[in-house]
């Protein structure tokens, strides 16, 4: 047990999140529960309450428990959480939707897809940027990585619309997701492509992306992307994770083990 563990248990969280009215300590019981994956019945059902919760706004009007209870259930691997989530698709928050999608992706719900899928209505021209705010209408980044961590093949025509936005980040979220979908190595070779670019913060995202792909033809453009080592590390890591989900090695020490242990190893 970790010394933030040992000075805070279980029953305190749960008494935090229920019964205190600081909104401070509500969230960072959220927070609590989700990071140390607290998955007794009572804990899920707090959280599932929370999603729902009227009291903790923002100034902006959002809903932050909301937030953070979304992203706790996420890390439960609870799939009876799924209905709950899905429902909490509606709020009008932005970020709490966001945060839920991201949750329906970690918990590889597939039974969300359709409702995944609704968020896409009007397809790329219905994904502006919403006046006075600075994001879209709808989190189109999560939905569209979701949609590819589901295996959601019926939605490759709405998505390959997608890789036109002039979001680069929503480009690159489409690019993920269709070659999850379809393998077919064009989409990973744009964000390769996109590896190039002058921008820090849309190179480390695009590498992030190809990471999550597994597609072991970016292990080399990962390793030479300028950008943290460590992020190169962890891309590598996720490259390597999703290959094997995908293809479950022979063997101990493949060449493409290799490979990625000598790119991983020149990088420390």
């Amino acid at each position: 047990m970790t010394d933030v563990q040992a000075a805070y248990t279980v029953e305190q969280a749960l008494n935090n999140l229920q019964q205190t009215e600081d909104p401070s300590a509500r969230y960072y019981a959220a927070w609590w529960i989700g990071r140390f994956r607290v998955t007794e019945p009572t804990a899920i059902a707090a959280l599932i309450m929370a999603l729902e919760d009227e009291t903790d706004r923002s100034p902006d009007g959002g809903y932050p428990l909301r937030r953070n209870a979304a992203k706790a259930l996420g890390k439960l691997t609870d799939l009876t959480v799924v209905p709950a989530l899905i429902q909490a698709l509606d709020c009008e928050d932005y970020y709490v939707r966001e945060a839920v999608v991201r949750a329906l992706g970690e918990l590889r719900a597939g039974q969300a897809i359709p409702a995944l899928l609704d968020l896409l209505a009007g397809g790329a021209d219905a994904a502006q940027l919403v006046a006075g705010k600075p994001h879209l209408t709808q989190p189109y980044e999560a939905i569209l990585e979701a949609l590819g961590s589901l295996q959601a093949k019926q939605a490759v025509p709405q998505l390959k619309p997608f890789l036109e936005h002039f979001a680069p980040k929503v480009q690159y979220a489409a690019a993920r997701a269709l070659y999850q979908l379809t393998l077919v190595p064009d989409y990973a070779e744009q964000l390769i492509q996109a590896l190039q670019g002058p921008d820090l913060q849309l190179r480390r995202s695009a590498m992030m992306d190809l990471g999550a792909t597994g597609y072991l033809a970016g292990a080399s453009a990962i390793a030479q992307t300028f950008t943290e080592n460590s992020l190169k590390l962890i891309a590598l890591r996720d490259l390597w994770m999703a290959h094997q989900q995908r293809h479950p090695p022979a063997g101990l020490l493949t060449a493409e083990t290799k490979q990625i242990l000598a790119l991983m190893d020149e990088l420390l």
